[in-house]
């Protein structure tokens, strides 16, 4: 991936944001349950909440990075989402699948920002993998509250 300027990569992150949130939309199609349709379609919209921060950076704005460390639980370490059926996967295989896509975010933007050389883009690129840990760090909370407390 090669990015002239700091807009080439905005539209980068964009296009990344409006893929999540397409992606979170289709987890929740596949539910059987209300409820957890619900946090899928509740991530997805997060997603596109980053999505108009981007465009607001790409119009002058600015996003600060976050102080604070994410914590990782690694608790996708060692599972894996197996053969997901076509029409409806139960929750915890979502969650799993949700995990592994946050993770791969972060890792995506993670060596974007290591490249990158603008400042600025920078910047951009690692409070988005900072995100991108939250995401994840939900996921395993909830696998841990949902899977692993009732194993």
């Amino acid at each position: 991936m090669n990015f002239n300027t700091v807009d080439d990569l905005l539209d980068f992150a964009i296009s990344e944001e409006e893929k999540a949130s397409e992606f979170y939309t289709g987890l929740a199609e596949r539910m059987d349950r209300p409820w957890m349709k619900k946090i899928f379609l509740e991530f997805s919209k997060e997603e596109l909440g980053h999505k108009a921060i981007l465009e607001g950076i790409k119009k002058g704005g600015d996003l600060q990075a976050l102080q604070e460390q994410i914590l990782d639980l690694k608790i996708l370490e060692g599972l894996h989402a197996g053969d997901v059926p076509a029409d409806a996967i139960d929750y915890q295989q979502a969650l799993v699948i949700a995990m592994k896509a946050e993770k791969e975010a972060y890792i995506l933007y993670t060596s974007l920002a290591e490249i990158a050389r603008d400042e600025k883009a920078r910047g951009v690129l690692y409070r988005l993998a900072q995100e991108e840990a939250k995401h994840k760090l939900r996921f395993e909370m909830e696998y841990d509250e949902m899977i692993l407390k009732e194993n």
